[in-house]
């Protein structure tokens, strides 16, 4: 399907984001709904809401993140929401920019150990998803092009629609068979491509899901 920002939604649509939601939620991925965009701003259906960005739909989203199929399958009965996925549970999420997705997406050491899911945005953010809990080491730290999203962050999922495009997988959670690597092996590859690529001139992050985690 061919995404353009101002498309308006059709119900195939919503049909398209509940059933990757279920699926993740299915897998004890948990799931919340997310803003959705309406030309070139995100709608979340909540009276007066000044959130411009992605966001979750929900005010207490941390609390209600479900990895029940069937009221996820509820919260898309009406509206086409994002699919967002709540970190710091199943796994945490390594947002990265492309210049280390890249260089990192490449290494033999991580195809051998085994990869797991990568996304990426049309923004040009790379999200590593690992076992959860271990904090950024201090070379990755350092960089706030760099985060970890764990307990009370989130990330978009596939097929989430972003103003530059969709989310897509790079490596899907069925090519891994939904296993995660060791967060130690992802962070070291990170670590070792930071000499390897140019400093960024622009340190913030284009696309961040919220405030820097590292909890």
């Amino acid at each position: 399907m061919q995404w353009t920002t101002d498309r308006p939604f059709v119900p195939l649509d919503r049909l398209r984001m509940r059933r990757h939601a279920v699926r993740f939620a299915a897998h004890g991925w948990a799931v919340t709904p997310g803003a959705f965009l309406t030309g070139h701003r995100f709608a979340c259906g909540r009276p007066g809401c000044p959130i411009m960005a992605g966001h979750p739909a929900m005010e207490s989203w941390e609390d209600s993140a479900s990895t029940d199929p069937g009221l996820v399958h509820r919260w898309w009965r009406h509206r086409p929401y994002a699919v967002l996925l709540a970190t710091g549970r199943r796994f945490d999420a390594l947002e990265v920019p492309a210049s280390l997705g890249l260089r990192v997406f490449g290494a033999t050491r991580l195809h051998r150990a085994g990869a797991g899911p990568v996304a990426v945005t049309a923004a040009g953010r790379w999200m590593f998803l690992v076992r959860p809990g271990l904090p950024l080491r201090a070379e990755l730290d350092r960089r706030m092009d760099v985060v970890r999203h764990g307990r009370g962050s989130w990330i978009p999922a596939p097929p989430t629609r972003m103003p530059e495009g969709p989310v897509r997988w790079a490596v899907s959670p069925e090519q891994t068979q939904w296993m995660l690597p060791a967060p130690e092996l992802v962070q070291g590859l990170l670590a070792e491509a930071i000499g390897t690529v140019r400093e960024p001139r622009l340190i913030v992050p284009r696309q961040l899901s919220t405030s820097r985690r590292a909890a």
